[in-house]
């Protein structure tokens, strides 16, 4: 198989962890995918959890471990804030907002390699607003 695109939102804090460990367990709550009665920190220590993950996934923010420095090498099953310089390159302010966003994501989806994600801050206004979340599915 190629790995499918996928992308969402989810609601802003200060802190990338902080909101993506929130989204993680938002899209949990919303679909257990089988698995139910398990944290996400559970779920990954589980290795029919990981099989699922690797071969398919779930095409949202459950598909990942962890959140990793922006500046840091991609890995599988981890979720990448773009550096600075990766948003100013469709966001030349450095601020994108949604409808960004939203036209760039055919760009942004297609340098992501399988089961990787990527997230930015989006902002509403001059203020950050939500955070936008993509990546590839590993199968």
């Amino acid at each position: 198989m190629g790995g499918s695109g996928w992308a969402e939102t989810g609601p802003y804090q200060e802190d990338l962890g902080a909101a993506f460990r929130q989204a993680q367990a938002r899209e949990l709550a919303k679909d257990d995918h089988g698995f139910p009665g398990q944290s996400i920190s559970e779920l990954w220590r589980d290795e029919d959890w990981q099989e699922y993950i690797l071969t398919g996934g779930t095409g949202t923010v459950l598909d990942f471990y962890a959140l990793i420095d922006a500046e840091g090498g991609d890995d599988v099953a981890m979720m990448r804030p773009l550096t600075g310089s990766e948003v100013r390159s469709w966001a030349p302010n450095g601020r994108p907002t949604r409808e960004q966003w939203e036209a760039a994501l055919p760009q942004l989806l297609n340098p992501v390699g399988r089961g990787m994600g990527r997230c930015t801050v989006l902002y509403q206004d001059g203020e950050p607003a939500e955070i936008a979340y993509w990546g590839c599915t590993a199968d």
